[in-house]
């Protein structure tokens, strides 16, 4: 099982005479903008169950325009006997004498588009590093298809599902191109020429709405796009293996700092690479499923399906989308409404 981890403060390159010079140059040329990481790894299982459908797969919170999230299956519900790909069982995390997560409790499913949300502070991104293996929970379980990780270590052990993390920042190496930030893990960890990686990451960029960006340097990018490129790094994969792996993405505000144009194609992009969709060519997609930390409605609305709601370390309620705004819970009503009477204080 191989696992990458990328910090600008503390990852040296191993290079020797066997490491390809387009390799070494990439190597000796990284730099990570601010103190953001970028995760690729594989952790252990076989998923294969489909989504069951259910319902007329409209969502109340569903604007009539929303044509690509109604294709796509948004408010559709998955079969409770889906094989479930990551469970947290009472997981407790602090951070020094501030404890953030207080026993979270929670299942994904093969299929599923599940969002995180929640007030601000209340845990969400860490317990997307928890679930990515960024960080090992104090108490509590995570277990990856039914098998318990202990953290970045202990996905030496098992093998056959890939996580993919994709941060808020985007985190792109910046004195890297773009056709080097897709296709860093396979330059660093596959034996695929420099020709097919080539090729590989101009499709996946294409999935993702992008054409002729390759050569750009990060900084020649909009916000959008910079997600964008995030996004087919993060979905990318040596495709001359025999056995490929499903993948569950994990998205950290994918749209904070985005215009609501560029949000709708971030959301619709999210969307688009799940299983039960298609990408930007017209191909079938090849996400089994993903989770979504979010402050936005219109991600709520057109990018999720289930929602878990975190509050003061917990899970408060959980349902799907288009309960979100007839709840009778009156933290998520204060939410939904962004009232400032209610339980939730600032």
């Amino acid at each position: 099982m191989s696992s990458s981890i990328v910090s600008s403060a503390n990852w040296a390159p191993r290079l020797d005479s066997s490491t390809p010079r387009r390799r070494r140059s990439i190597c000796t040329r990284q730099k990570l903008s601010g103190a953001s990481w970028t995760i690729r790894r594989r952790i252990a299982c076989s998923c294969s169950a489909p989504p069951r459908k259910g319902g007329d797969g409209r969502s109340a919170l569903e604007s009539p325009t929303s044509s690509l999230s109604e294709n796509l299956g948004v408010g559709k519900e998955v079969n409770e006997e889906s094989e479930v790909l990551i469970e947290c069982r009472d997981v407790h995390k602090s951070f020094g004498d501030k404890q953030i997560l207080k026993g979270v409790s929670f299942k994904i499913r093969h299929g599923e588009a599940v969002g995180i949300i929640g007030p601000s502070g209340t845990g969400k991104s860490t317990i997307l590093k928890v679930m990515a293996g960024l960080l090992a929970p104090d108490k509590g379980k995570v277990l990856i298809c039914g098998k318990q990780r202990h953290g970045l270590v202990s996905d030496e052990e098992i093998s056959g599902l890939r996580i993919g993390l994709v941060f808020q920042s985007a985190a792109l190496f910046d004195s890297l191109t773009v056709r080097e930030n897709v296709g860093f893990q396979l330059y660093e960890n596959s034996h695929m020429s420099e020709g097919q990686i080539s090729k590989l990451v101009t499709k996946n960029l294409e999935a993702v709405g992008l054409r002729g960006v390759e050569d750009r340097m990060p900084s020649e990018l909009s916000g959008g796009m910079k997600k964008r490129v995030a996004l087919a790094r993060s979905i990318i994969f040596d495709e001359t293996k025999e056995v490929i792996e499903p993948e569950v993405l994990l998205y950290d505000e994918p749209t904070a700092g985005l215009d609501p144009i560029a949000s709708t194609v971030v959301e619709d992009l999210i969307r688009s690479v799940h299983n039960t969709g298609q990408d930007a060519l017209g191909q079938m997609a090849k996400i089994a499923s993903y989770i979504v930390v979010t402050h936005q409605h219109s991600t709520i609305r057109r990018a999720v399906d289930r929602l878990l709601f975190l509050y003061e370390g917990k899970i408060v309620w959980e349902g799907m989308t288009d309960e979100f705004n007839t709840t009778a819970n009156p933290i998520v009503r204060q939410f939904a409404s962004g009232s400032l009477d209610g339980p939730i204080r600032y």
